[in-house]
């Protein structure tokens, strides 16, 4: 679908919203209309893949809601899921709306405390876990916690205790299913509303504790309409949920897909997300710039190691690939010649890039933090189509890139039905359907987070260029200014090294500072051969990045890959980390986003002696 001036969309999305109503009459009435037609969704649980045709999957789904009105789950209760991403965690969702509850994701990876915070914030009696760890930090505080009064667990391989507040969700399914209560779970059905509340997101933050973002059925309807617009999808495609189910962004695409009556496979472990690439062969997967910055990263290493021939042979691929997609994208004709080169580049050279993804790619949806441009069109040349955007918890989907419209280094044209505006200091605002209502029980920051006239603050500073293309430069709480009085963009700084396959993670330092600094954590792999190619020897990783050979080494590297920035941008000292930023040590948001304020505490010492005379 092109875009026109004259699309009223707001008539459309009235007609869209008048047709779908609420996602558990969504997904119910494909299942009704597919039966055992067609795979719904798939996961890889127990090492195999299973899949769930839309039979069985309405079935699961009517049988968990049945199970929810069994334990007395009342209208608007909210319901707690703490697991990775599986056909099960599909099915209590989908459940909950079925009978008007909400339902609260738990990030996999939080810890007990930052789950019992959740916990008693919203009062969540009844909570689904994954597996043995999740089960663990869960029944840890079953006795402390104010509300929490059922665990059940849904890989049944756990080892749980005997005790009749816990169960497994194979138990909890039959147990629906020989309720009775199909009559009260259509009664329930019956009163859903498109403005009923759907559930409470609860973002990581990288401040302050976690907030519970409010989001009806309708906020969700209106990001499946913007999100999708431009972007057709088949019923014969297959998405692969890689992002966890708990982030807005990988639960909004999978309703979309299913919405648009196509297959959603899981993805529980994205360390082996390889595998599962090469497996499911989707067609359409949301991911985020770290994941494309490594195999980029990779594969570039490889290349620039690789004999002359080949690295000839290489460009040459790519040269003709760009040729070749800019023409498709464009809509122009391709001359004869250009598609037998195109034919030849791809089974010489473009066919093992796609492959790693597949081979079957339409779009590839990317969003969570800046991007390289650079990155975006290496993998434009190869047919693999990376489409960027922008949005955030309160208000999804902001902007995105699409087939039609596409400018590498963007977040992509603003969406259908969203307004967005650019404040005088710099900050993007928004408006539209999409956007939430507020904070669950938090007024003073609910209030804090519109302008005065109705607009959200998203936070980000960035600009709109003359096509109504969105770019974001930084996050207005991370920006800082040196002693000499000048603002610097941290983002901007830490994005040059990740297209550099010897950097894991890097931390722009510098607030009041009288110049910038770093704290970079090597990617230990490659780190590691390169040493051992150039005999450093070495016991430990902390011996490592102490060697005065690997210290040069990396002042090297970071001295190229800033060499466009202004003389007060540069990295003047750096210091090498022999172990990583992470979630558990609260260095890290739960969507990996560096916490700036911990960084900056737990590493005082370290940061103090870069600025010692």
């Amino acid at each position: 679908m092109t875009q026109h001036q004259n699309v009223n969309y707001e008539k459309e999305f009235e007609e869209y919203l008048n047709r779908e109503k609420h996602l558990a009459l969504m997904v119910l009435s494909r299942a009704k209309k597919f039966g055992d037609s067609k795979i719904a969704v798939r996961h890889k649980a127990y090492g195999t893949w299973e899949a769930f045709n839309w039979k069985q999957f309405g079935e699961l789904i009517e049988s968990a809601g049945k199970g929810l009105l069994e334990f007395g789950v009342k209208e608007f209760e909210f319901v707690g899921i703490f697991s990775n991403n599986r056909v099960e965690w599909a099915v209590v969702d989908y459940a909950s709306f079925a009978v008007r509850a909400c339902s609260v994701p738990v990030y996999a990876t939080n810890s007990a405390k930052e789950l019992e915070y959740i916990i008693n914030d919203c009062g969540i009696r009844i909570l689904f876990v994954e597996k043995q760890e999740h089960y663990d930090k869960a029944k840890s505080i079953l006795d402390s916690s104010k509300t929490l009064e059922k665990i059940i667990v849904f890989d049944r391989n756990t080892k749980i205790a005997n005790d009749p507040r816990i169960m497994l969700f194979d138990e909890f399914i039959a147990m629906g299913k020989n309720s009775g209560l199909g009559e009260k779970l259509q009664e329930r059905l019956s009163k859903v509303q498109s403005d009923d509340l759907s559930t409470l997101i609860y973002t990581s933050g990288t401040t302050g504790q976690p907030k519970g973002v409010m989001l009806t059925h309708k906020n969700w309807f209106a990001m499946l309409f913007g999100t999708g617009y431009h972007i057709p999808v088949e019923p014969s495609d297959v998405n692969l949920a890689f992002l966890p189910l708990s982030h807005v962004f990988e639960r909004a695409w999978s309703y979309f897909i299913l919405c648009n009556n196509a297959q959603v496979d899981y993805c529980h472990d994205t360390k082996a997300l390889l595998d599962f690439l090469k497996e499911s062969r989707p067609h359409f997967m949301c991911s985020v710039p770290r994941m494309w910055e490594k195999v980029y990263a990779t594969i570039m290493d490889g290349i620039k190691n690789a004999p002359t021939a080949k690295q000839k042979l290489f460009n040459w691929a790519l040269e003709i690939g760009g040729k070749y997609q800019y023409l498709k994208k464009d809509h122009k004709p391709i001359p004869l010649g250009l598609k037998l080169k195109h034919i030849l580049a791809t089974k010489l050279v473009l066919h093992k890039i796609r492959d790693l993804f597949g081979g079957r790619n339409k779009v590839f949806n990317c969003g969570g933090s800046a991007f390289s441009g650079e990155i975006s069109e290496f993998f434009f040349k190869a047919g693999v189509f990376i489409l960027q955007g922008y949005g955030m918890t309160e208000c999804f989907v902001i902007c995105v890139s699409n087939p039609e419209r596409n400018k590498f280094g963007t977040c992509g044209p603003v969406v259908p039905l969203m307004q967005v505006r650019i404040s005088s200091e710099g900050e993007i605002q928004a408006k539209g359907p999409s956007m939430t209502a507020g904070y669950w029980n938090k007024p003073e920051l609910t209030e804090a987070l519109f302008t005065e006239d109705g607009w959200i603050k998203t936070g980000d500073v960035g600009f709109i260029d003359s096509e109504g293309f969105i770019t974001i430069t930084d996050r207005i709480k991370d920006l800082f200014k040196t002693s000499g009085g000048k603002y610097i963009a941290p983002q901007q700084i830490e994005m040059l090294f990740k297209e550099d396959i010897y950097f894991e993670q890097t931390a722009a330092i510098g607030d009041g500072r009288k110049f910038v600094s770093a704290l970079i954590v090597p990617a230990f792999e490659p780190l590691e051969k390169w040493a051992k190619s150039t005999n450093i020897s070495f016991s430990s990783r902390e011996d490592l990045v102490k060697h005065p050979e690997v210290i040069k080494f990396y002042r090297e590297r970071i001295d190229y890959l800033t060499r466009d920035l202004g003389q007060v941008e540069k990295i003047k000292k750096f210091t090498l980390l022999p172990h990583e930023f992470t979630q558990e040590s609260g260095e890290m948001t739960p969507t990996q986003k560096i916490r700036r304020k911990v960084i900056n505490e737990h590493y005082k010492d370290i940061i103090e002696a870069m600025y010692a005379e």
